[in-house]
């Protein structure tokens, strides 16, 4: 290809549909298409991409000669040759699980189902706010490499979110489900919608949102800490997803997204206590890191990322695994046809304990059990952070004695997960969802998948702003 020693092509073809409602209206619906390719060469020993929405075979030849002719201009003053780790080419199809195509389902079922929901949940008098809405993805890829791969595969995602906000002359809070942030997704069709419980998330939010104006502050202190699902899958994904990821480790990331404190000198060191177990594992049915093979060809996998507490992998790509003489684990995913692949996190999944949420509640004499990011910062080598949550409960003596607002807790990432004295079962183990999270430059956004169930930590500052 015009001088290329490697080649690989992406066409992706991707669909969106949203609707949205807020306060008892239509707030919006949408539905969009877009389709290109992208071509990643080496040529010169250094990388070139480009890409072009034109699928003629003149536009992909174009593509094609523009990434070789970027790559030359590159070895110019490129350090050293770019290297890949060995990969048998393969000739595969992948689908995720789809019972009901959500796009078969007409936007006015969708906006009448969240027109509903809102009614209900604007039944609590202090409730002004509300809003809500549901999503559907689809995508199609086709790689190719000139090594002989030849892969499609075909995506489904589904999801969305309820949110009220109750108001009086002293506060504003709000009450999210079934998570807060960008919502609650999966790789699935409508089924996953029918099965939110949007009834019964509608009057609960509600209500809470309305409790929490005449809740007492969370109280300020070193205590028990207790993390629901949902905010455990954002500590996990940043306060590890992020670190793990081998570009970044090697410092390419440091201009927008930074660097990490897990340098390779760090494999074998004590990131948490034994409690902590870590995969990165883009084969679990559902997750939104899930798929068949990653932007390189290279088969989805399961990796250890802790063991025990102890720090054993990374998240690579065929580039970077060599450095530390490894194969690539997987993890190179783009933003649709425009972006070159970025090592990403796949679902990167806290292994769920031995323990419940009532037996980590009656072990604990003085404490706060969190739902549901409010907000957070993290540094740039994600050691020290600090989250807020939309609800907190009070533990008292083993019970939970009451609701308190506007929760909060820092910590230092490996003191934080060393604290970790109990991780819940499989039966309280879900996968969660990010649907925001943004690298490289220009910026791209990927969906990625956390599975997490609840986690105590103890001597933890919570409370303290």
């Amino acid at each position: 290809m015009a001088g290329a020693g490697y080649a690989d092509a992406r066409i992706v073809a991707r669909e969106h549909e949203s609707a949205h409602v807020k306060t008892g209206h239509v707030d919006g619906v949408k539905r969009s298409r877009d389709e290109g390719i992208g071509v990643r060469v080496i040529a010169d020993g250094a990388w070139g991409f480009a890409a072009a929405a034109d699928l003629t075979p003149d536009g992909i030849a174009g593509a094609a000669k523009e990434a070789v002719r970027i790559a030359r201009a590159g070895s110019r003053v490129n350090t050293g040759c770019v290297e890949l780790s060995p990969l048998e080419p393969v000739v595969a199809e992948w689908e995720s699980g789809c019972e009901k195509d959500p796009f078969s389902v007409p936007l006015e079922e969708k906006t009448g189902l969240l027109l509903e929901m809102d009614g209900i949940t604007r039944g609590t008098p202090e409730v002004k706010v509300t809003e809500s809405f549901l999503d559907s993805f689809r995508t199609h890829k086709f790689f190719a490499g000139s090594d002989g791969s030849d892969i499609r595969q075909r995506i489904v995602e589904c999801g969305g979110q309820l949110q009220a906000t109750a108001v009086d002359e002293h506060e504003v809070q709000t009450r999210s489900w079934p998570s807060a942030l960008e919502g609650y997704h999966a790789q699935a069709g409508w089924e996953f919608i029918e099965r939110m419980e949007l009834e019964k998330g509608a009057r609960l939010i509600g209500k809470e949102a309305a409790e929490l104006l005449k809740a007492p502050e969370c109280p300020s202190g070193t205590m028990t800490l207790i993390l629901d699902g949902s905010q455990l899958a954002l500590q996990v994904h940043e306060s590890c997803g992020h670190p793990i990821e081998l570009d970044r480790v090697f410092g390419t990331e440091l201009s927008l997204a930074g660097g990490s404190f897990l340098q390779p000198d760090k494999l074998g060191f004590r990131y948490g206590s034994e409690q902590v177990n870590i995969t990165a594992d883009a084969t679990v049915p559902g997750g939104l890191g899930t798929f068949g093979y990653d932007d390189e060809g290279v088969p989805a996998q399961r990796t250890p990322i802790v063991s025990e507490g102890i720090f054993t992998g990374y998240l690579s790509s065929r580039e970077t695994a060599p450095r530390l003489g490894q194969t690539s684990q997987g993890a190179m995913r783009a933003d649709g046809w425009q972006n070159l692949p970025l090592i990403r996190m796949t679902n990167i999944n806290l292994e769920p304990g031995e323990w419940t949420l009532a037996e980590m509640i009656a072990g604990t004499k003085k404490g706060i059990l969190m739902q549901d990011t409010k907000s957070w910062s993290i540094d740039d080598l994600r050691l020290n952070f600090q989250f807020a949550c939309e609800v907190g409960w009070l533990i008292e003596n083993g019970r939970i004695t009451g609701m308190v607002r506007n929760p909060s807790y820092q910590g230092i990432t490996p003191e934080f997960w060393n604290s970790c004295d109990a991780v819940a079962n499989r039966g309280e183990w879900w996968m969660w969802s990010v649907m925001n999270c943004g690298k490289g430059v220009p910026m791209q956004v990927m969906h990625v998948g956390h599975g997490a169930s609840r986690a105590r930590f103890q001597n933890v500052k919570v409370g303290i702003r």
